[in-house]
This record gives structure tokens, C-alpha cells and sequence, in this order.
């Protein structure tokens, strides 16, 4: 029987890099592109790895032989490198979905986020979206992944909760549900066999933003101490970013105040918990503080 052969887009970043890993326990026979093989830094044992340019369709060109199953959380946070975010999130996963149709790829999973049709009017979601509507019309087998923030999303919480104080918007009352790296790696390794079009998914614990910024708190053992902003300063803090500041410099900004105010509750999955995340996050950080 054929091994199901697995090309990953995006591997180097904090999510490709679990996806890489749980391919190889899965036991799919798996290929990385990366920009750079020395700077990535994978077991050529484990991984067959390959060079290109997202960016640059020829550079794709006969990499996808044999490939059965794409898979890519290829797109930016920041822009950067004169890159934009249709650049990125857009083009480039249009010029993966181009090659796989060449070569008849068995089915196409891109890795987007959550509640995205309510956020298309926000530049990253803006590129996102129209590259999930690019994907469905592809003739391609699909699946769009869209998880809710990740756990590393949440360091802003740490970082005001290292002060004494955490900082919130409106009545805090919102809830979400991100999800460990780890867990979100699982979710898209079993797309593969699942005939879901679309997967929300949001890690095992829906937390208020209250209950994340006490779990903060907490990881300082520090006592509870919330501000509230009303919620006219987040709209303003919105307008004068968008205002006065290029999509360059507002981009994840925009998308980190858009959600503050929305509900970001999505299916529960997965076995790592925020509460352990924060307190592990802390006790890295003092070990690297104590002489």
C-alpha cells in the first residue's frame, strides 16, 4: 500500500514546525519547503527538504510530484521585507494551489482563522478570505482550518500581568478559546481523512477575558487587578491606527482590538491548557532572570 506522501508549506513557523513533527508520528511520508534548509534547521532523516519561494511560482515548479496532501499555514502577522499581506496570505498560497491542480493533489488544507467572514474588512482577514474563496473554487479537495488564537497570542496578557495590572476593553465579558500549537497540529494532520470543508476549532478551556487575565494574574501570583477601559477607546484607538499608521504598522493590532470585542468561542479540542502555558511561560522567564 502507497505511503500518502505530504508536502507542508510554512513549516518553519510556530504551528508548520508541531504539523511537522505530528506528520512524521502519523507515519505520512513528509516534505518541507522552506525558504533556507540551513536556517531551518530539520532532520533530513525524518523530513525530505526542499527549497523555494512561496512568493515566486517558478521556483515551485516540479516539487509537487507525487505529492498527495498539501498543507499550508503559509502568511505573515507582521508585513515585512516589502511584503504585504496579499502578497503573502494571498498570492502565495494562489501559486501553491495552482501547482497541487497541476499535478492533481489529492486535497488542499489551509490554515485560516476563525470567524474570518465576520472579519474580512480587517487587512490580514481581508487576504485570508479571499484566498479561502480562491481555494473553493479551485476544483481542489479542501479543508479550511480555522482555529481561534494561539497560546502565544496571549502574551500581551503576561506582559500587562507582570505589571500588577491587566488592561481590557468594554466589561471583559468576551470569550475565547485558544489553542496550544501542539493540539492545533493534530486538528490538521487528521483533516487529512476527515470530509469536514471547514474546521472552527479552539484549544479545551472557554475563558472570559476576565477569567485569561486573572489566569495572568495568577502565573505572577499576583492579586486580581483589572482596568476597564469603555469601549469608545478601543473604536478610537482603531481609527487613529487606521488613520495615521500604514496597514504595515496597524495590521495585527487591528485584528488583536476587532476581536477583543467579539465572541471567540470555538469547538473544544485538545489536551494543553493556558493556565499551564502561562505558568510555564513564567518560570522560563524567572529562570533567565536568576544570576
Amino acid at each position: 500500500m502507497k505511503t500518502t506522501q505530504v508536502l507542508l508549506a510554512g513549516a518553519t513557523g510556530y504551528l508548520g514546525r508541531y504539523i511537522a513533527q505530528q506528520l512524521v508520528e502519523s507515519g505520512y511520508k513528509t516534505t518541507l519547503l522552506v525558504r533556507n534548509k540551513q536556517k531551518a534547521k530539520f532532520d533530513t532523516k525524518q523530513f525530505n527538504v526542499v527549497e523555494a519561494e512561496v512568493t515566486q511560482p517558478d521556483s515551485l515548479r516540479g516539487l509537487f510530484e507525487q505529492i498527495d496532501i498539501v498543507i499550508s499555514t503559509v502568511g505573515i502577522t507582521r508585513q515585512k521585507d516589502g511584503l504585504t499581506y496579499m502578497d503573502v496570505d494571498y498570492q502565495a498560497n494562489v501559486n501553491l494551489i495552482e501547482e497541487a491542480k497541476k499535478h492533481q493533489v489529492k486535497k488542499f488544507i489551509y490554515v485560516s482563522v476563525l470567524n474570518g467572514d465576520k472579519l474580512r474588512k480587517i487587512k490580514v482577514c481581508e487576504a485570508k478570505e479571499k484566498l479561502g474563496d480562491y481555494l473553493k473554487a479551485s476544483g481542489l479537495d479542501y479543508c479550511i482550518v480555522r482555529p481561534n488564537g494561539f497560546f502565544s497570542d496571549m502574551g500581551d496578557f503576561l506582559k500587562m500581568a507582570q505589571g500588577g495590572k491587566v488592561y481590557l476593553f468594554g466589561d471583559g465579558k468576551p470569550k475565547l478559546n485558544p489553542i496550544h500549537g501542539k493540539d492545533l497540529a493534530k486538528v490538521c494532520v487528521d483533516a487529512i481523512q476527515s470530509s469536514d470543508k471547514e474546521l472552527p476549532v479552539g484549544g479545551p478551556d472557554l475563558l472570559s477575558q476576565n477569567e485569561i487575565a486573572s489566569l495572568a494574574l495568577g502565573a505572577y501570583s499576583k492579586p486580581s487587578k483589572i482596568i476597564y477601559f469603555p469601549d469608545w477607546t478601543r473604536k478610537l484607538t482603531l481609527w487613529l491606527l487606521r488613520t495615521f499608521t500604514s496597514s504595515k504598522f496597524y495590521g495585527p493590532a487591528e485584528l488583536f482590538l476587532t476581536t477583543m470585542a467579539m465572541d471567540m468561542s470555538a469547538p473544544c479540542y485538545g489536551e494543553e491548557h493556558l493556565k499551564d502555558f502561562f505558568k510555564e511561560t513564567v518560570s522560563k522567564q524567572q529562570k533567565r532572570a536568576t544570576p
